[in-house]
């Protein structure tokens, strides 16, 4: 399939702009091929208005054409083939393993969810009777159900250019619950974007959805974000990045005059705490899967274990040793763009400069390629309660072992971190009632709490929650993964008193 370079403006491509970019090769830190072209406010303005006029038929679409819809997605999606694979490794220089196992992740995510709406229980449908006879006032008859909430606006993923991006969990929930979709494709990988947009569009004319359900937006203007986040049509946005570009957005919707429901996932350290027993039963096996966790995708993950608690004592030395080789037995990776080799850089090198211990550096980065190796850092728990500055994410395969005192200085360490997506408690049996207080820091700071088990991988299931408290998500009441990431994108309506054969249609 041959890349455009165009926005797609619901089923219309479109390059009216004067400003373009290209994609990067980073295993080869070269431009690929495709010139994009930059959306206008014009081309913008037409997708919303597009969206706008789309949204009360879709959302009258049968739960069963959705699902149809969404299916025919995942199937199209597929019928891209290899050179889905190799677009998405020419612009990120991940493997084409990595590229295949998103492809399915992707395709699982929009089959889960046109599952959910096959049936109406997902709008979990209350109906309560009259009780005209109830004194002193009667009762009248309640009926409360779900409602999409209208476009909504998704930016796709640095890090996840299929199953956080284009057709990822935020436009495929989105999608399922009726609401139209503008995707501000990342600039990263907007060519892997152009193919999954392609293959969306597609879909949708063949399933005889409304034209506007789905548009796709190039920039790597922050201008564009701005302003499809401010327009007055956008009903809810959906985000996952960084915490500085989400709680910028995040300012631009605040400003708004109606304000709408911000969803962004910003990035976590994902702490790791390790309690002595676990330490004194071996240290080997441990270092080896948290070493694996540290550097898998080249730490390119939200759920990338940045932050290890320790007590200091010669089981967290020799924890740290065999931690350390473990790290230098991994293999260098590349980064997905230059420019996060280089932030790598700078943030990784901003915590040491920091901190007053010596660091442990597992090799020197090479500035001549974009690959980089992991890096460790150690300080103590009251060194890091001191200062905030050790809390900010570092992204790629560095962490940061913290060595406290005892348990108390571990737990108060914990309560001084910020909201996080996960954390981790490694702990034996004989610890079980020792690591109490533990469990109740963690529960405050964390939206899964794991046992022995590192947080990267995010099984997408009904069970999980993928969010947690500011900053590691804007709102953690709702998951960003799984089948109740839908709830973001509806609300509820109750009906009084209505006839029934009017009630059931008002119900679905």
């Amino acid at each position: 399939m041959e890349i455009s370079g165009k926005n797609f403006i619901g089923d219309k491509l479109s390059g009216l702009g004067k400003v373009t970019y290209k994609t990067i090769d980073p295993l080869k830190n070269i431009e690929n091929d495709t010139l994009f072209v930059e959306a206008t406010s014009e081309e913008l303005k037409e997708a919303v208005a597009l969206a706008d006029a789309a949204f009360p038929i879709y959302r009258e679409v049968s739960g069963t054409q959705r699902a149809f819809f969404l299916n025919t997605i995942s199937d199209e999606i597929l019928n891209l083939g290899d050179g889905l694979i190799d677009i998405y490794c020419r612009e990120t220089g991940l493997p084409q393993t990595r590229a295949m196992g998103e492809r399915s992740r992707t395709i699982f995510q929009l089959q889960l969810f046109a599952k959910t709406i096959e049936t109406e229980d997902w709008r979990k449908n209350i109906n309560e009777e009259a009780i005209p006879e109830r004194t002193p006032i009667p009762k009248p008859s309640l009926s409360k159900t779900y409602l999409p909430l209208g476009p909504i606006a998704v930016f796709g993923a640095s890090n996840f250019p299929l199953a956080y991006s284009t057709a990822g969990g935020d436009t495929a929930s989105a999608l399922a619950v009726g609401c139209p979709v503008i995707v501000k494709s990342h600039p990263m990988h907007s060519g892997t974007g152009s193919m999954v947009s392609a293959a969306i569009i597609k879909a949708a004319q063949k399933t005889g959805m409304p034209n506007g359900v789905f548009s796709n937006l190039n920039s790597k203007s922050y201008g564009l974000s701005h302003e499809l986040v401010k327009h007055p049509k956008i009903k809810a946005v959906g985000f996952t990045g960084s915490f500085s570009g989400g709680s910028a957005l995040n300012e631009s919707v605040l400003k708004r005059r109606e304000p709408i429901p911000f969803f962004a996932e910003m990035g976590s350290i994902n702490p790791i705490a390790i309690t002595v027993g676990a330490l004194q039963k071996g240290t080997l096996e441990m270092a080896k899967k948290i070493a694996g966790s540290i550097v898998l995708g080249a730490g390119q993950f939200c759920t990338q274990p940045g932050l290890l608690l320790t007590i200091d004592g010669k089981h967290t030395d020799t924890f740290i040793k065999e931690l350390n080789k473990a790290l230098e037995e991994t293999y260098e990776q590349c980064m997905i763009h230059p420019d996060l080799k280089k932030n790598y850089i700078r943030q990784s090198d901003k915590i040491n400069g920091l901190n007053e211990t010596v660091e442990i550096q597992i090799h020197k980065d090479q500035m001549d390629d974009n690959l980089v190796h992991p890096k460790l850092s150690m300080i103590s728990g009251n060194q890091f309660i001191a200062n905030p500055q050790f809390q900010e994410e570092v992204f790629g395969p560095f962490s940061l072992v913290v060595k406290c005192k005892n348990l108390q200085e571990l737990e108060q360490v914990i309560y001084h971190l910020e909201g996080q997506l996960t954390g981790s408690i490694f702990a034996q049996a004989d610890d079980y009632e020792l690591i109490e207080p533990l469990i109740q820091a963690f529960k405050s700071k964390v939206g899964r709490l794991l046992f022995n088990d590192v947080p990267t991988g995010v099984e997408v299931s009904e069970a999980m929650t993928h969010g947690g408290p500011y900053p590691a998500s804007s709102d953690s009441r709702f998951t960003a993964v799984g089948p109740g990431s839908i709830y973001r994108w509806i609300r509820p309506i109750t009906y009084q008193n209505w006839p029934m054969e009017l009630l059931a249609k008002l119900m679905n």
